[in-house]
């Protein structure tokens, strides 16, 4: 705790350690609420919580800034709930275990959560802080923005009013984003009657792990592989080769995060066990190859376990097999005028096959709608073929991007005039609130900008030392500089 309290700056660092010790995952935000209804009120700003469950705050300007444009501070309360297989950690309960690790700040054994807690620490610093100067500001805490902005989406008109909004939720220090991909659930589902085992069977558990994972929006295009998407070759060829027989599933646990971890049970005849854990061992080498230099701890390996009494009927497994098999995965193009950012893709994020239920769940993103619905469309055909119902959800459009933004030209000249440099203007893959809540307060000028993070979503996640002193530093210069009414 020491060493996490004595980085610079010291007010964001403090608030953000005290984040972690309250259990945040989506979800489960009664405890993080709580905190922050306490915060606001100790500190003496305006506080409350609304019918969504989004906490606000309200900060009158410093003196002499009456005149100033509000600006609105924005951030999501709820974190990613993901670790790994070795470590035991509560998320509803337990507090993130939080290091320091050279430059960077960790989590010992899962993510960190500074997606978004950095954004809410930056907040919480400012409405301390009784010296900074600033015009009207009013800060917005969103409820479960990971599960799918449920906050943002049940923002009622009226509830916040400002000119332009801050989004803190970006992740690479010295970048300005002026444009997002919108988002779609698609979730397929079949409901099986169940048949017996072969009593002279053996049944093992198959365990894919080691996986980068990875934020489905941000890591999309960077080559990491998706544990749903191997297993499911694996499964092809011991069906086909071994007479194989599918018990149950379970690949993934989030919609935004690709899938790190997976693991089958199958039965086949006792005579296939050698080679099947021969063809274990083959995949495990194959994909290393594959994936050299970017999954380096990938582990794939088979155990036995008890024959279950009940298995997928063989009808079922193939057309499940066959349609995860065909779907598409992973990245569909990038924008044809920007080369370097990805337009369209979708992530295979969760499987769970097994007691008569087969449930398969996408986030499809796009920053165009066209291609978005295009996507969807493959993904709804696949699995259609396979006899599933389909059902898409939880749309959301993304946000234009405004090249001639005002508040744009002043942070990027205010950014020149602190650091020297120009900051680099982008249009992310991944989804952000400002969309939304565009739309529930009309004529916003919106920015998000954040410090440097990496591999948010995964126990991977870190957040760079360095780069919280320059996004606070830059925060602060942007309010004190907010343009006139």
């Amino acid at each position: 705790m020491n060493e996490i309290l004595s980085l610079a700056p010291q007010n964001v660092w403090k608030h953000f350690y005290s984040l972690t010790q309250v259990p945040r995952p989506s979800g489960h935000l009664k405890k993080i609420q709580a905190f922050l209804l306490d915060f606001g009120k100790r500190v003496g700003v305006e506080t409350l919580q609304d019918e969504a469950g989004n906490i606000i705050y309200r900060k009158p300007a410093s003196p002499g800034m009456e005149n100033r444009k509000t600006v609105i501070l924005q951030a999501h309360m709820d974190m990613v709930p993901q670790k790994t297989k070795e470590t035991e950690h509560d998320f509803e309960n337990d507090p993130i275990q939080v290091c320091v690790d050279g430059d960077w700040v960790k989590a010992k054994g899962t993510t960190l959560g500074s997606d978004d807690g950095m954004g809410v620490a930056a907040i919480m610093a400012v409405m301390e802080d009784k010296t900074l100067k600033h015009g009207p500001l009013v800060a917005l805490i969103t409820a479960d923005e990971e599960t799918g902005m449920y906050g943002a989406f049940g923002l009622k008109p009226g509830t916040i009013e400002g000119d332009i909004l801050l989004n803190l939720d970006s992740e690479e220090e010295g970048e300005l984003y002026i444009g997002c991909a919108g988002g779609e659930d698609l979730t397929a589902t079949l409901k099986y009657k169940e048949e017996k085992t072969d009593p002279d069977d053996i049944a093992l558990k198959v365990t894919l792990k080691g996986l980068r994972g990875g934020h489905s929006g941000i890591q999309i295009g960077w080559g990491h592989a998706n544990a749903n998407k191997l297993m499911v070759r694996f499964l092809n060829q011991v069906i086909a080769y071994d007479e194989a027989c599918l018990v149950s599933w379970k690949g993934g646990n989030m919609r935004n995060a690709i899938p790190r971890e997976c693991e089958v049970v199958i039965t086949i005849p006792a005579a296939e066990e050698e080679d099947v854990l021969a063809f274990v061992g083959e995949c495990q080498q194959v994909w290393r190859d594959e994936y050299a230099s970017i999954e380096e701890n990938l582990t794939f390996s088979a155990e036995r376990v008890d024959l279950p009494e009940y298995m997928v009927p063989e009808e079922i497994r193939d057309n499940l097999v066959d349609a995860i098999y065909a779907c598409p995965n992973g990245v569909e193009r990038f924008i044809p005028t920007i080369p370097d950012t990805v337009e369209t893709s979708s992530n295979l994020a969760i499987v769970e096959i097994g007691n008569g239920l087969a449930e398969v769940k996408f986030l499809t993103r796009s920053s165009r709608e066209s291609m978005k619905d295009y996507r969807n469309t493959s993904i709804e055909s696949c699995f259609a073929m396979a006899g599933m119902h389909v059902e898409r959800s939880g749309s959301y459009s993304g946000w234009d991007p405004d090249v001639n933004s005002p508040i744009l030209h002043a942070m990027k000249a205010s950014y020149k005039a602190q650091f020297g440099v120009e900051p680099e203007v982008k249009v992310i893959h991944a989804g952000l609130e400002c969309g939304i809540i565009g739309s529930i307060v009309p004529g916003l000028d919106m920015i998000s900008f954040g410090p440097t993070l990496q591999c948010p979503h995964t126990p991977e996640e870190r957040c760079l030392i360095s780069s919280v002193k320059k996004f606070y530093e830059f925060l602060t210069a942007t309010l004190e500089n907010t343009p006139m009414k």
